[in-house]
């Protein structure tokens, strides 16, 4: 049996949510993003981007292309609502389906060919969507989930594509290249660099000379321009929480030991939500005094996954709870009420030079392990949580941040 794998987008998401909103936004041109001269643009409205405005471009720079645009900063909270109403949808209607982050989807239809057909279900899967959320939604349809999304983007706006089997290699031989998915900026330039704009050329290029220029990244890029994706979908199951606690050895009062402990743990599980695609929308701190009398804070907050914005308010729980001025034996971390989303969501909130950072901090830590680069004020707090520093044995680079 072949697969037969369904990819949906809502379109313009964050955009379209809020001209659910308001409906005086409809057919304007809209910005959603930071509002500050330093803010990124989070979303863009289809009108604005003939004046070449695009997501994670500055504000500034958006502003100045279409002056005439309405600028929003968005709520994160606000989305996250609208995205698991789309999510409980597609739930009850597949029986397996992965949640790729706030505004995209892949299901799995294998098999419901003899039963209803994949791409009726698809449209009626689609149409739904629309109906009960009035949130614009476009698919493509395949057999696997490369080819999918591709057909997703050309099927935009609003709007639906099926791939015949055996019909994906000429379907993507003539996008460009930068359609395809892993290609981004840098691979680009040195492709184009190789006078490679269009998928076709590499279709037709010797597999071993794209492994030879770009490793193993280039037997995937080869991989992909053929039609060819044997990626499996990643079965949607919200996690609840993250958590992380540090016995110590010998009961203490000793407040850098015990905020030093408390950054690292806030900064690691901040981490494993960026690298999961996952946001928290609650954070909590535990204390363990010395008579084993347990006791915890929390707090909720717009979804996030930013270490600037979850470290300091684990320090500020700790400060509020800690008031028995007695030894302490335990004290732990947990980020709670976790949603599917990545960075983006950020934006609203951040500038561009802060998103570069974290980019650059998460590529180290992909490389080198989570614990190869950490804040200064986490330096001291060894082996928290499971299996220590994996950065064997290399001294981690320490990233000194002023607090604003």
């Amino acid at each position: 049996m072949k697969p037969t794998i369904l990819h949906l987008d809502l379109d313009t998401f964050f955009v379209s949510c809020e001209r659910l909103l308001d409906s005086r936004l409809m057919k304007r041109p809209l910005l959603v993003g930071g509002l500050g001269d330093r803010g990124v643009v989070a979303a863009c409205s289809y009108e604005t981007r003939r004046f070449g405005v695009h997501s994670g471009m500055s504000m500034k720079v958006a502003r100045r292309l279409c002056p005439e645009a309405t600028v929003i900063k968005g709520n994160a909270g606000t989305y996250m609502k609208f995205s698991d109403n789309v999510t409980e949808i597609i739930k009850e209607s597949v029986p397996v389906f992965e949640k790729a982050s706030v505004d995209e989807f892949y299901a799995d239809l294998s098999g419901m060919d003899r039963f209803f057909g994949c791409y009726k279900y698809a449209s009626e899967l689609r149409q739904r969507i629309l109906k009960e959320t009035g949130l614009p939604i476009s698919f493509g349809l395949s057999q696997n989930k490369v080819v999918s999304k591709v057909a997703t983007g050309e099927a935009k706006p609003n709007n639906q594509m099926k791939i015949d089997l055996g019909l994906e290699k000429e379907f993507l031989a003539p996008l460009h290249i930068r359609k395809l998915p892993s290609v981004g900026e840098k691979t680009y330039g040195l492709l184009s660099n190789m006078g490679v704009t269009t998928i076709k050329t590499v279709q037709e290029l010797p597999l071993e000379l794209l492994e030879s220029g770009f490793g193993r990244h280039g037997h995937t890029i080869w991989m992909r321009a053929q039609g060819l994706d044997n990626s499996p979908l990643v079965p949607f199951h919200e996690r609840k929480s993250i958590s992380t606690e540090r016995t110590y050895g010998k009961d203490t009062t000793d407040m850098d030991k015990l905020e030093t402990t408390l950054a690292a743990m806030g900064e690691n599980l901040a981490y494993q939500l960026r690298r999961a695609n996952r946001m928290t929308g609650c954070v909590s701190v535990k204390i363990r005094y010395s008579d084993f009398k347990t006791y915890t804070k929390q707090k909720r907050i717009p979804y996030t996954s930013a270490d600037h914005v979850l470290v300091p308010l684990v320090k500020e729980l700790f400060t509020a709870l800690y008031d028995r001025r007695m030894l302490i034996r335990l004290v732990g971390v947990n980020y709670s009420h976790i949603v599917g989303g990545h960075y983006q969501i950020d934006l609203f909130a951040d500038d561009e030079k802060l998103l570069n950072l974290y980019q650059a901090m998460d590529r180290v830590r992909n490389r080198f392990g989570e614990s190869s680069l950490m804040r200064a004020s986490a330096m001291g707090a060894h082996s928290i949580g499971r299996g220590g520093n994996p950065f064997d044995g290399q001294p981690p680079i320490l990233l000194a941040h002023r607090q604003q």
